[in-house]
């Protein structure tokens, strides 16, 4: 028997219709039952789900951050004061001519004077001793008396000066006798310088 010959044998396709007309008998009962429409209901319930966070480890020990620095606050703004200066008002100059003045003398130096000779023990012409002092006498004292004649061309003394002296007691009566002296004329003048003792006598 060939392929066609069986494929035509309406024995061999029994059980595939028999399938096909049960699946039409339950699915009309269903459609009369209302099983169909249970199935649709139970498929429209909500169906649940459930959102499972990642377990998150924990951050590792860090030190706090630093507390932020403070900005101090600006300086309050304070206007400068104003300050009105009022410039100098320049006067033209003027140009003054002076009078020429004549600068003053230059003082001229008297010429140093001229100093005059120095004598010791110059005997003169005429010879007045000098007298002991009575209070001396009295006093029992000794002395001695260094004295300048100032003596002028003329011959004659000017001045006594004492130059020292042991005592003053001495002095009043050799200024006495000493201005007495007298020298022979000299064309300039000079000094005698004599010296007079006074001594007691036993």
């Amino acid at each position: 028997m060939d392929y066609a010959s069986r494929e035509r044998n309406p024995a061999r396709h029994l059980p595939s219709i028999t399938m096909v007309v049960v699946l039409h008998l339950l699915m009309g009962y269903a459609l009369v039952t209302g099983l169909a429409r249970k199935a649709i209901d139970v498929l429209k319930q909500p169906i649940e789900t459930k959102i499972i966070e990642e377990i998150k480890k924990p951050p590792p020990d860090t030190p706090p951050p630093p507390p932020p620095k403070l900005a101090l606050p600006p300086p309050p703004f304070i206007p400068a004061p104003e300050i009105n200066i009022q410039a100098p008002v320049q006067a033209a100059p003027t140009i003054t001519t002076a009078p020429a003045v004549k600068p003053p003398p230059v003082p001229v130096a008297p010429p140093a004077p001229v100093q005059p000779y120095i004598r010791k023990d110059f005997k003169p012409s005429t010879r007045i001793e000098p007298q002991f002092p009575r209070q001396a006498l009295q006093q029992g004292l000794s002395g001695r008396v260094k004295a300048w004649m100032h003596v002028a061309p003329t011959g004659a003394v000017t001045e006594v000066e004492i130059k020292e002296s042991s005592n003053s007691l001495f002095n009043r009566e050799v200024i006495r006798a000493l201005s007495q002296w007298k020298f022979a004329a000299d064309p300039v003048g000079f000094i005698v310088e004599q010296e007079i003792l006074f001594n007691l006598k036993d």
